[in-house]
């Protein structure tokens, strides 16, 4: 009852019909308090279950307001609160002399000025949580877990995207959808779904736009593009708005590490922090949260909306890209201020150091009063006095601490724990280090296989670390392979995806086949060891031509091997408008509408370099292509036929897709290469090994029947013989263990 009473009430507030919507999401009770969003949330999801989408939008609009309300509340009281000279810890607690008490207080005075001290914050933050957020204050809204990551997620714009769809408000939709998309990047529908509002008359491209984005991603992405203009005059203001909007938004993620439901997720991250019993022990383990989660809050403020990762050395980058814009416009006092702060965090930074002595030499005079910016040097001196106490709470209390800053001191480390973090940092270098373009000037030095050709570079397909080449493969080669994949398909051996259908698009069959399955098949007697031994053969010889190719000082692994078929349905390809494979990259997540690449899960990251050599041609359709970062600007295109190899860095440089197989059955080899060891592909081995075991076994049979004649004279089943595969012209094909 009281769900309907809300939704009437939200009825009697909507604009009369035809009325044009307010702008992106306002909302609908300027100034009111906050309702719980948690109950909004639901009723907004039963109105949207019974296909009220009027309401349904009221009520999800609300509950995102409230929501953003109780946060904006809870920050707000906490920054005030402590800013409060009754609220104030201790000097002696934050490792200060304290000009009351002297040198050093009487013993146990300390502990009544922390308890006078905590009991003024909390009756601040009552007061003005009530002020704030009506009778009951916070209390009265606490949610749980669930609904905190629902929001998180963005889920509610997910829903409002589909109301909007069917009240025909196809711009509000869009940017909804949009919104959603941003944290969800992976989400399949709802990339179909962005498709079919651009293909819509009535979306303007402006339409997508993120409304959740904090400002300061706003003016850094503004800044940078306008010194990529080289505007350094208008790059100026945004640049100084973003590194202000940095500073504060991650003053109110610090205030919000004061509340009681991020305690309690941190309590559940965090092993070791306060597991003990006792007044102190509880107190330092409630202050270690508070300052484990204030140092998050660099990281969180670094990470754009939908990553999983921070933007490396976030503030110091800023303070770069400042000190050289002010330096253009010519500014010389800013640009010291700037420089100064970046060698704050990097002392012995060579360019800084570079830099600042051009700037001091070209000011002249000495200038009184030029030092380090006071925001900078405040944040910097507050984060190594918390960093500080969480090493000595790593040391000697257990507690896990993940420093999320690179130019923390060495020296603030205690020596026991530097060894472990070392090796902590070294573990996966590999991950951060993007591929580097190759000269391929001796290109015909690893040409190591007769009859193979480069028939276009990096060049030719408007790219960098691309390339094609023929003649991997004879015909006869490709005939066992196409057979392997049919026969295996017969048996019923589908690996890598479950199900008939493709897990890119409804229209396809799709069948794949591993290597290690190809051996299991073959031992079993279900198909023909000849095929899998080739399969086996054909992806080494790959990876050595591909190493040779973009590799040569740094060995490259086999990181998966995938023979893969797609076959278009027949009866669904009429006006088909989806792709057979996605544009995407593959150890990255491609997000087109910023052209940028996410090197994160659930992308494989390890991945660094692709091939796809193809089998046949007798299709339509199945071309690949590569495209601008953007998903949709085509720069090149390759056709399938028996022997190509396409190969190319798997990073955010080489986007592609597939175009819709609309007739036939088009088979490839699909493999991926590392260049960490520990992410080699252990089924190739394990494959290598079945096949060695099983080739012992036949040769031992063999000289068993030598020695004993055979009761039975019934020639071996012509399918567990393995032949020498032959070409049209009879001669036998090229058999290479190694290249």
């Amino acid at each position: 009852m009281l769900w309907l009473l809300r939704l009437l009430l939200l009825l009697l507030l909507l604009p009369p019909p035809g009325s044009p919507e307010p702008p992106g999401l306002a909302p609908v009770f300027p100034g009111a308090p906050p309702q719980a969003p948690d109950l909004l949330y639901a009723d907004g999801l039963r109105a949207y279950s019974a296909g009220a989408w009027a309401p349904a939008v009221a009520l999800l609009r609300e509950a995102l307001r409230s929501w953003a309300e109780l946060g904006r509340a809870r920050r707000d009281c906490g920054a005030s609160c402590a800013a409060e000279p009754g609220a104030a810890l201790p000097f002696v607690l934050l490792g200060a002399t304290s000009p009351d008490l002297g040198p050093g207080p009487a013993q146990g005075s300390w502990e009544r000025l922390l308890l006078r001290a905590a009991l003024r914050r909390a009756e601040c933050l009552t007061q003005c949580a009530a002020r704030r957020l009506g009778p009951g204050g916070a209390a009265r809204l606490r949610v749980g877990s669930a609904l905190r990551d629902a929001f998180r997620r963005r889920e509610p714009y997910n829903y409002l995207q589909g109301a909007y769809y069917k009240l025909k408000k196809l711009d509000l939709a869009a940017a909804a959808a949009h919104t959603f998309f941003v944290a969800n990047p992976t989400h399949l529908q709802m990339r179909e779904d962005m498709a079919k509002y651009r293909r819509m008359s009535g979306v303007q491209p402006q339409s997508f736009r993120d409304l959740e984005t904090p400002p300061h991603w706003a003016a850094y992405d503004t800044g940078l593009e306008l010194l990529r203009r080289q505007e350094a005059g208008l790059a100026l203001p945004r640049l100084e708005e973003a590194l202000q909007g940095s500073l504060a938004q991650m003053e109110s993620c610090r205030a919000g590490c004061e509340g009681p439901e991020e305690q309690q997720g941190a309590g559940e991250e965090e092993e070791g922090a306060g597991s003990q019993g006792g007044l102190y022990e509880a107190i330092a383990g409630h202050w270690i949260r508070v300052l484990q989660c204030r140092q998050r809050c660099v990281g969180e403020t670094a990470t754009r909306p939908g990553r999983s990762f921070p933007v490396p050395d976030f503030l110091p980058s800023q303070l770069r890209w400042l000190h050289e814009t002010y330096a253009q416009v010519g500014n010389l006092s800013q640009a010291v201020e700037n420089v100064l702060s970046v060698l704050l965090f990097y002392p012995e930074d060579e360019a800084a150091k570079s830099a600042l002595n051009k700037y001091q030499a070209q000011i002249g005079e000495p200038r009184p009063g030029l030092g380090p910016r006071e925001d900078i040097q405040h944040f910097f001196l507050r984060s190594l006095g918390e960093k500080r106490q969480l090493y000595y709470a790593m040391e000697h209390l257990g507690i896990n601490f993940t420093d999320p800053d690179p130019w923390t001191p060495a020296a603030l480390i205690p020596e026991t724990l530097r060894e472990k973090l070392r090796e902590d940092q070294e573990k996966r270098p590999w991950d951060h280090e993007p591929p580097q373009p190759k000269p391929l000037t001796y290109w015909k030095d690893v040409l190591l296989l007769e009859g193979v050709t480069l028939t276009q570079d990096a060049r030719q397909l408007n790219g960098s670390e691309r390339a094609v080449l023929d003649g991997l493969l004879t015909p006869a080669e490709c005939g066992v392979l196409l057979q392997l994949a049919k026969d295996a398909a017969g048996a019923g051996a589908r690996s890598g995806y479950r199900g008939r259908r493709s897990p890119h698009t409804p229209h396809e069959r799709f069948e794949g086949l591993t290597v290690l399955k190809a051996v299991q098949l073959a031992r079993a007697g279900t198909i023909g060891s000849q095929g899998a031994k080739l399969l086996l053969e054909v992806s080494e010889r790959v990876r050595t031509v591909t190493q040779a190719y973009f590799s040569p000082e740094r060995p490259l692994h086999l990181s998966f091997t995938h023979l893969v078929c797609r076959s278009a349905i027949e009866g669904e390809q009429e006006q088909r408008m989806d792709l057979s494979h996605p544009v995407h990259a593959d150890n990255c997540v491609l997000d087109p509408d910023t052209g940028e690449c996410w090197r994160e899960p659930p992308a494989y990251t390890y991945r660094d370099y692709s091939g796809l050599l193809y089998l046949n041609d007798d299709f339509q359709g199945g071309d690949l292509f590569f495209t601008e970062p953007n998903a949709l600007t085509v720069t090149a295109q390759v056709r399938p036929r028996c022997g190509r190899l396409v190969a190319f860095s798997s990073g955010g440089e080489n986007p592609h897709g597939v175009w819709a197989v609309t007739r036939g059955r088009r088979c490839a080899l699909a493999l991926w290469h590392t260049w960490a060891p520990e992410h080699r592909e252990q089924e190739w081995t394990e494959a290598k090994e079945l096949l060695r075991e099983s080739e012992e076994e036949e040769e031992s049979e063999e000289e068993e029947e030598e020695e004993m004649p055979s009761r039975d004279p019934s020639p071996e089943p012509p399918s567990h013989r393995l032949h020498r595969v032959q070409d049209k012209t009879g001669k036998p094909a090229r058999i290479r263990e190694e290249l």
